[in-house]
């Protein structure tokens, strides 16, 4: 499909009537083309009064048991496929087969997860059971049953002369989180009294959690304490620390047979408990290669119902009624996709697609592609175009990277910025698959191609500035003198260049960009910023002059000759009298002054001051001649008794000639200020006047029929047909959307618009200033990082050891030209640009109060966003 980036789409309302069997294939078939826009024809009922809302909650149903097999895919660590699949949407009888597959997928899944996690449950209690019996047999078996116990007498304070076998000491033993041991220790110490003694080990084992998988450190314990009152107690505590208490035999034979009993019953729950996994992994792997699928077919249909209950409904006809912005180009597409859907339907009725008329203003639709659709977004972001009114897009193409690259311009940087744009733009395939969901990351892959001009357009002014990573190229030749040779520097490393006598005439300039010796001139930064300030003045008027002449394409287009004649031609004759005289006296001076005449060569800036002064400063007869003109390229005698100054008036008639265009520039003003609002006032007085004399009219031939049918009772003529008709001229003549005229209010918009144009060319010309000023700080950050850190080191003479300092230092060197000059000097001209687009640009005839075309589309439903 083509289109056209200079104008949006034409674009057409419709109204589409579809059979209630063949409105789902129909609406499907519309959703694949993606060229519908649908309108919402029940803007007022309520989203769970509509027809169809029962199918929909059925749809959130099935999304919710998606979600649900979805992460539990995630939970085993199955990826889901990703695929260029494209299922369609499935009939409507087919939502009862997916809602039973998904719900018996769903509750086989929650069986078997709440059967291994009751397992898995059991399988940790017995693994601690497990664990306390034999800590607890190895435990008294390395101190004994009678050492312990006189260590616990001992630690409760028993006396020495008590028969160890008269004791009665009771003992619990469990499990508890590692975490909270030492806590559980001070409590039992303090609770009991120290009446207690305690023994504990850690598990080196790592147990899991039933219920989140993830791994938990306990320790068993063992607890000695005599009397039911200490008992009762140490179970509370054990109860408030959420420990474990197991039963623990006394008799080292029956801990045995317990031990043996219990790890016989966790041999066979690892057996029921991988078989159980097995199970699940193959319902996961089975539902693994499906599941993309099912997700997309249950969204579209969801927006298919969704749309259907955007429709009206004619009960008579047992259809559905629709409106739609459709492009005109496509509606031959939109044709063949209702007639396909009422083939796949089985319907004989046919859907029908008229056209509206309608005062409505249409949505703006441009067909982009991978390339033009940055620049698009970049137009977007500060208004949606107006419908069909010029789409600055197009000229974004290339003004952008270039505006950029005047910034920007160094060979080095904008190499690196083009070889990162190019892998980007070879790659974009693969890293489009991996649906990258980071916001920077995204960022830079959705502008690849910006990012690749901006690094072509950089090497192409870096050229012209004649800077690589801050040093020249001398390619063809100096033509200065000295020239420009090593033994020169060796001589003399710092010099100021005079054009007057070190230039070398006859050789003529350097052939592309600034000549090479400026770069170790000491005047250097003297001569780039005169030259890159008068460039960026050139260049802001130029773009400035082209945003006034596409204003005038959109007054022609629309047909507003009004605004042409006191709007295009006084903006433009105010901006080209004023400072595009300016742009002509920059190369005026450039053409005509050379090296010899420095002494009387003009300040652009005082002259430019004196035409708004009126205040010349005339030249005098020329020694020798009979002339008060004064032409210094002619003038071969003595240049210092010249009688000029920079000041002094440089061409013939320069006078009348600023005076004349300084008065037809103010003038422009007052032109565009009342002009439009009193011949606006003007049209508006007319039409009332026709108005009273229509209803004046009207009236004299209603009190004429009156008085006919009271003269004339028997008249054949039918005096209410008159009555009729007379009514109907009435209300034909009345305006069906007359809009009150305000004099007042038109004035001040006109007003605003007139000082905001005004002083936006004076505001606006300084603004593209800062092309000067961020090349000059582009420069001279690129020159001072050579200067302070690359070229000490290349300086050092340190046997061996030099190269591994080089080594560190460049790699110094390259992080910090990534980072400062690359990056964040990157993306602060990149944000220059953009201003002198949004406002310096666009503010001269692009007015943005569109709203943007979004139609019903499958694919925009299957894009990943960063919500995902």
């Amino acid at each position: 499909m083509s289109g056209s980036l200079f104008r949006s789409e034409e674009m057409s309302l419709c109204q589409i009537f579809l059979q209630s069997e063949a409105a789902y294939a129909c609406i499907s078939q519309l959703g694949e083309l993606g060229l519908v826009q649908f309108k919402d024809l029940n803007p007022d009922v309520n989203a769970f009064q509509r027809k169809f809302v029962s199918e929909i909650l059925r749809c959130d149903e099935m999304e919710r048991r998606l979600r649900y097999i979805e992460k539990e895919l995630k939970k085993e660590e199955l990826k889901i496929p990703d695929t260029d699949e494209n299922p369609t949407a499935p009939a409507p009888k087919e939502m009862i087969d997916l809602e039973a597959t998904f719900e018996k997928i769903e509750s086989e899944l929650r069986e078997v997860n709440t059967n291994a996690e009751a397992l898995k449950r059991n399988f940790l209690e017995l693994s601690e059971l497990k664990e306390v019996l034999k800590k607890t047999q190895v435990f008294f078996q390395e101190h004994g049953q009678h050492n312990i116990i006189g260590d616990a007498q001992h630690a409760l304070g028993q006396g020495e002369d008590t028969q160890t076998g008269n004791i009665q000491l009771g003992f619990v033993a469990g499990v508890i989180p590692r975490e909270r041991m030492p806590a559980f220790e001070r409590m039992l110490w303090f609770a009991c009294r120290g009446n207690v003694f305690l023994r504990y080990e850690e598990i080196p084992q790592v147990l899991e959690d039933p219920v989140t998988g993830d791994g938990i450190h306990k320790s068993v314990f063992i607890i000695f304490f005599q009397g039911d009152q200490l008992k009762s107690r140490v179970r509370k505590i054990c109860e408030g620390f959420k420990a474990t208490l197991y039963p623990c035999p006394e008799n080292p034979q029956e801990r045995n047979e317990m031990l043996n009993g219990v790890s016989t019953r966790l041999e066979d729950l690892k057996t029921v408990l991988n078989q159980t996994k097995d199970h699940r992994n193959r319902v996961l792997v089975g539902v693994q290669k499906e599941i993309t699928a099912w997700i997309i077919k249950v969204k579209k249909i969801k927006a298919i119902y969704h749309t259907l209950n955007m429709c009206n409904f004619d009960l008579s006809h047992n259809s559905l009624i629709a409106e739609c912005w459709c492009p005109v180009m496509a509606l031959e597409d939109v044709q063949r996709g209702l007639k396909h859907g009422t083939e796949l339907s089985g319907s004989t009725v046919p859907c029908i697609l008229h056209r509206m008329d309608t005062k409505e203003t249409p949505p703006t639709y441009f067909i982009t592609n991978k390339f033009t659709v940055v620049f698009q977004d970049i137009v977007d972001a500060y208004g949606i175009a107006t419908y069909q009114e010029v789409n600055p897009a197009l000229y974004t193409i290339i003004s952008f990277p270039f505006l950029f690259a005047v910034m920007f311009g160094d060979v080095g940087h904008g190499t690196i910025m083009f070889l990162f744009g190019l892998c980007l733009v070879l790659m974009e395939k693969k890293l489009i698959s991996m649906k990258v969901k980071d916001e920077i990351a995204l960022t830079f892959i959705n502008g690849r191609y910006i990012i690749l001009m901006m690094g072509a357009f950089s090497m192409y002014t870096g050229l012209i500035y004649n800077d690589i990573f801050s040093k020249s190229l001398n390619l063809f030749g100096s033509s200065w003198y000295p020239y420009y040779k090593n033994t020169t520097f060796e001589v003399q490393k710092s010099f100021v260049l005079d054009p007057g006598t070190m230039y070398d005439t006859e050789k003529g300039p350097y052939p592309l960009g600034l000549d090479p010796i400026w770069q170790p001139a000491t005047n250097k930064i003297t001569f780039t910023n005169s030259f890159k300030m008068k460039l960026s003045v050139i260049l802001g008027i130029s773009q400035m002059t082209l945003g006034v002449l596409l204003s005038l394409v959109n007054h022609v287009y629309f047909k507003r000759t009004l605004e042409a004649l006191v709007e295009f031609v006084p903006s433009l004759l105010f901006l080209l009298c004023l400072f595009g005289y300016l742009v002509g006296l920059v190369f005026y001076k450039w053409f005509l002054f050379n090296q010899k005449c420095t002494q009387c060569a003009p300040s652009l800036l005082i002259h430019f001051i004196n035409m708004f002064l009126m205040k010349y400063q005339p030249v005098t007869e020329i020694p020798g001649t009979n002339t008060t003109t004064f032409e210094c390229i002619k003038y071969d005698k003595d240049l210092e008794k010249l009688p000029c100054s920079s000041q002094t008036v440089f061409f013939d008639n320069q006078q009348m000639i600023q005076t004349i265009l300084l008065v037809t520039g103010v003038l422009m003003a007052p032109i565009m200020l009342c002009v439009k609002p009193f011949v606006l006032r003007s049209k508006h007085n007319a039409k009332e006047r026709v108005s009273i004399q229509k209803k004046q009219g009207l009236g004299a031939v209603s009190e004429r029929a009156l008085i006919s049918q009271e003269e004339m009772p028997d008249n054949s003529v039918n005096h209410k047909d008159v009555d009729v008709e007379v009514e109907g001229h009435a209300v034909h003549d009345k305006p069906e959307d007359e809009v009150e005229f305000e004099f007042g209010e038109v004035f001040i918009h006109q007003a605003i618009h007139t000082i905001e144009f005004c002083l936006g060319c004076i505001s606006h010309t300084a603004s593209y200033l800062r092309l000067w000023a961020l090349s000059l700080a582009h420069a001279q950050l690129s020159e001072v990082l050579w200067t302070m850190l690359l070229r000490l080191s290349l300086k050092m003479d340190i046997p061996y050891g030099g190269s591994v300092i080089i080594f560190f230092v460049f790699g110094a060197f390259a992080c910090i030209t990534i980072a400062v000059l690359l990056v964040m000097e990157g993306l602060s001209a990149f944000l220059h640009t953009l201003r002198l687009h949004w406002v310096e640009f666009n503010s001269k005839f692009y007015s943005g109060q569109g709203y943007g075309f979004i139609p019903f589309s499958f694919k925009s439903l299957m894009e990943p966003t960063l919500d995902d």
